[in-house]
């Protein structure tokens, strides 16, 4: 619980969008941002590195074996003249060998699981982290951020991590120890052969700094096209009607091959970049081993190196250059991680700007008035939407808000809802001012059920519950019926229990509807009801079900209804008509429609247009019958 809390209270946000950070993420912060994870398991770190210098003296004492064995049993047997020289003495290295090539396997396999372990588990916080961080951000940030680049955080960058602490850093710190022990035993035997075993050593650094820079810029612009290619893919299936529709199939086609041929393009170069790196390190090494061959000769000739110490040397060579050939291997991976722990790093940083006061309020005893003073907003700055409003709504007053396209009408809802802030003014719920109000109690308070209602995957009832486990099987039977939801659910294969298919694809637009009415009820049983043209884009039949329910749900409750089609709100208390961000008329549908005003032009000509398409629909009918009749007759 204690690790769980810390990792809460970690703070990684600042103020602004992903990109506005994106020059101040640097290694250093890279890793105290891991570090972060990491440290809860400081136990289980400390164990690895214990095992990783056992590791590590078990793997250099194999050559320093070998070296004794040579200069002395094997080299006496040689110097003594016998015939048959007594060996009896390389029995003991024998057994040290096996002995420490066991231990050795037995340490690495521990050290290897112990750290993969921690990796997965700081991987598992921080997937966690982020996620809770993303649920955090306020509706602006989902308007601007395109779902597959979420997703590729989510996914592709974790999953770069992951080979990061599970993989990489395993190989990285322990062939970087390895590699100080090897140097230092070097030195420790011979330091004239161990300045020659080193004397390539600076070139592999400065290719190693060379390509590093490289293979990170590459990365980062190819997890860029990475998140496009997401995004595109999200947005032609879900837009695959509007696609088959126009027929552009083709110009889809066409822009995927662009963004695919950019994916491949910056994968190569990433791969060109690691195989001309890993080629100048082999080369490196060859050089690197001819060099202590040759000057290793010369030393056993002059007598400063014996025959063991040279092939001890060759074997600390190989053993040296074996972790630096690795570590060019975990570049390209060591260098795609970073990139996607930047884009994390940034994305942690986005701090949301609709957050909890420091000092809540509350509201004792709920009695659902609504009140807009003075209140202007805008989504971008300098181009507002609602300008002025002052509006008072009393408790269980039902209004309707129209108006044309743009007018400002869902923006109201989505101020009510605390979706956004106002830029000047108020918005109160029972006098109180919405922003010194706990967010989810907020929620509890104003319900909205949106023009395109959304269904999770799951059964009808785990989208009447939202997958909590409170909610019984009477609350949701109860709540159907009231929103005259149950008629349709009962019809359904298994009732409550019917499957829906990813986004309620299986449902019509108004079946949606019902159950997010329903969904409402259960969730905010006492709440403001906002209907966001709950009925814009259904039949006559499903509307007239809908109405049933909402005259039930609507009965001593205050609802704003946001309405497209105005015979749906004839029978509000009050109906405001907007038009660009402002209220320009207020009053009963028949005060509005003597005033003779816009709301009297819209309504006649959606009155027309009714009576047109009942003409054209009667007209069909009228030439289908007689058609009948005439074939009847002959």
């Amino acid at each position: 619980m204690l690790r769980k809390q810390k990792l809460q209270e970690a703070d990684f946000t600042r103020p602004g969008t992903e990109d506005v950070w994106e020059d101040v993420i640097t290694d250093r912060f890279l890793i105290r941002m891991l570090a972060r994870f990491v440290t809860p398991y400081w136990k289980q770190l400390l164990l690895t590195f214990l095992l990783l210098l056992g590791v590590s003296a078990m793997s250099l004492s194999l050559p320093y074996l070998i070296k004794q064995a040579i200069d002395g049993p094997i080299t006496e047997a040689v110097t003594s003249g016998a015939e048959n020289p007594d060996l009896s003495g390389l029995i003991p290295y024998g057994i040290a060998y096996f002995l420490a090539v066991a231990t050795l396997f037995g340490l690495r396999f521990s050290h290897t699981y112990l750290l993969q372990t921690v990796g997965q588990n700081a991987l598992a916080d921080l997937r966690q982290t982020l996620f809770q961080h993303i649920l955090r951000q306020d509706m602006a940030f989902f308007n601007k951020t395109p779902v597959g680049q979420l997703v590729a955080r989510l996914s592709n960058d974790i999953d770069a991590l992951t080979e990061l602490l599970s993989t990489s850093i395993v190989m990285v710190v322990s062939n970087s120890i390895t590699l100080v022990g090897i140097i230092v035993v070097m030195f420790a035997i011979n330091w004239r052969l161990a300045l020659i075993a080193l004397s390539v050593m600076p070139f592999m650094v400065s290719a190693t700094i060379y390509f590093r820079r490289r293979i990170r810029r590459a990365s980062n612009r190819f997890h860029r096209i990475v998140a496009e290619y997401l995004a595109y893919i999200n947005e032609q299936f879900n837009g695959m009607l509007v696609v088959q529709l126009f027929g552009r199939q083709e110009a889809s086609r066409a822009e995927f091959e662009r963004i695919n041929r950019q994916y491949r393009d910056v994968h190569m170069k990433i791969r060109d970049y690691y195989t001309v790196y890993a080629s100048i390190l082999q080369i490196l090494t060859s050089v690197g081993l001819g060099i202590v061959l040759y000057g290793g000769g010369q030393g056993v000739l002059a007598q400063w190196a014996t025959i063991g110490t040279l092939i001890a040397f060759i074997d600390y060579m190989r053993r040296s250059f074996e972790p630096i050939l690795q570590l060019s291997e975990q570049v390209a991976q060591i260098q795609t991680a970073l990139s996607a722990g930047e884009r994390i790093a940034r994305m942690l940083r986005i701090e949301p700007q609709i957050v909890d006061p420091p000092q809540p309020k509350h509201i004792t005893d709920l009695q659902r008035s609504v009140t807009f003073e003075h209140v202007t907003f805008s989504y971008e700055p300098g181009h507002p939407v609602l300008r002025d409003i002052n509006l008072h709504i009393p408790a269980g007053q039902h209004v309707a808000i129209v108006g044309a396209t743009g007018a400002g009408k869902t923006s109201l809802a989505g101020l009510l809802t605390r979706f956004y802030d106002v830029d000047e003014g108020r918005v109160l719920i029972d006098g109180v001012d919405i922003r010194e109000l706990p967010l989810a109690e907020l929620r509890q308070y104003v319900s909205v059920v949106p023009q395109n209602p959304y269904c999770f995957n799951g059964t009808i009832a785990d989208n009447l519950r939202l997958f909590d486990p409170s909610v019984t099987y009477e609350q949701m039977v109860e709540a159907a019926r009231v929103a005259a939801a149950d008629k349709f659910i009962e019809r359904l294969p298994g009732g409550y229990d019917f499957m829906l298919l990813p986004g309620g694809a299986n449902l019509s637009q108004g079946q949606r509807q019902l159950l997010a009415l329903a969904r409402a009820l259960i969730h905010s049983p006492r709440s403001i009801l906002v209907l966001d043209e709950a009925t814009s884009n259904i039949d006559t039949e499903t509307e007239e079900l809908i109405q049933e329910g909402l005259a039930r749900v609507l009965r001593g409750r205050t609802s704003l209804i946001i309405a497209h089609r105005l015979s749906t709100v004839r029978d509000a208390d009050r109906i405001l008509v907007m038009q660009r961000g402002q209220i320009v008329e207020d009053g009963t549908h028949e005060t509005l429609l003597r005033a003779n005003g816009l709301y009297a032009r819209l309504y006649r000509r959606q009155f027309a247009q009714l009576r047109l398409d009942e003409r054209y629909n009667t007209s069909e009918v009228s030439q289908a019958t007689e058609g009948t009749a005439q074939r009847r007759e002959v």
